[in-house]
């Protein structure tokens, strides 16, 4: 008999793994820059933001940014790899509790794992603006974006990689790897606030309530996962 699954959506998760720093806590002059930082960047990209932006928005001097940070790119890197060397701990975690559990992992689980972590960043208004930083993020040369994606993710994306190997075996290599990129766009874009679905299903969809679109991408996701693969 199937095990018993829990929810796709409890509400559990939002406050046992919401990544950064808790909203509104501490004074540090090198977070107060992070956060002007963060809120500059998901509205301008890096080339359309200057660092005299960032210290008006922080009410600091650019010296003080320059002397925390170095440069603009400096600056540009650690407000990313604040929240997303998080989400890529929280998912590997995830991944070994799975992975360690006394049933075998589903496909399905092996999603939740991976989504859950970002998903948690739209409950605060910190996390959203870094959901939009990071669409942004592929937008941006790519001597910036792969760095810091790769620097980030890579290590995550490749063991999530090799458990839906095991889970899909219906999957060749190249499908479970085309399958996870397609994942990562489709949740990048609907974890961002840049969708249209509030004029295109108005009353229908809700695309601001976390628990929906939770729900939605996890089905997605796993359909595409578990389809058969590509005839050659």
């Amino acid at each position: 008999m199937a095990k018993d699954k829990a929810p796709l959506v409890d509400k559990g998760w939002i406050k046992r793994d919401r990544p950064g720093r808790p909203e509104g806590t501490g004074d540090n002059k090198s977070e107060r820059i992070l956060d002007a930082a963060e809120e500059v960047f998901s509205e301008t990209g890096y080339h359309g933001a200057t660092l005299k932006m960032v210290a008006q928005r922080a009410a600091v001097t650019q010296a003080l940014i320059n002397y925390y940070f170095g440069s603009k790119y400096g600056l540009y890197e650690a407000v990313f790899l604040r929240r997303a060397h998080v989400i890529a701990e929280s998912r590997m975690r995830r991944l070994d509790e799975l992975q360690s559990g006394p049933d075998p992992a589903t496909a399905q689980d092996i999603v939740h794992a991976f989504l859950a972590p970002t998903i948690a960043l739209r409950e605060t208004e910190g996390g959203r603006r870094f959901l939009r930083l990071q669409a942004r993020l592929h937008t941006e040369p790519a001597d910036i974006s792969y760095k810091l994606r790769n620097q980030a993710y890579d290590a995550s994306t490749r063991a999530f990689v090799r458990a839906l190997a095991q889970v899909c075996p219906h999957l060749t290599p190249k499908e479970v790897n085309w399958r996870m990129a397609l994942m990562i766009g489709s949740y990048m874009y609907a974890f961002s606030d840049t969708h249209r679905l509030e004029e295109l299903a108005p009353q229908v969809c809700d695309p601001n309530n976390t628990e929906e679109i939770f729900e939605q991408i996890t089905a997605f996701v796993t359909g595409g996962l578990m389809a058969p693969g590509v005839a050659t």
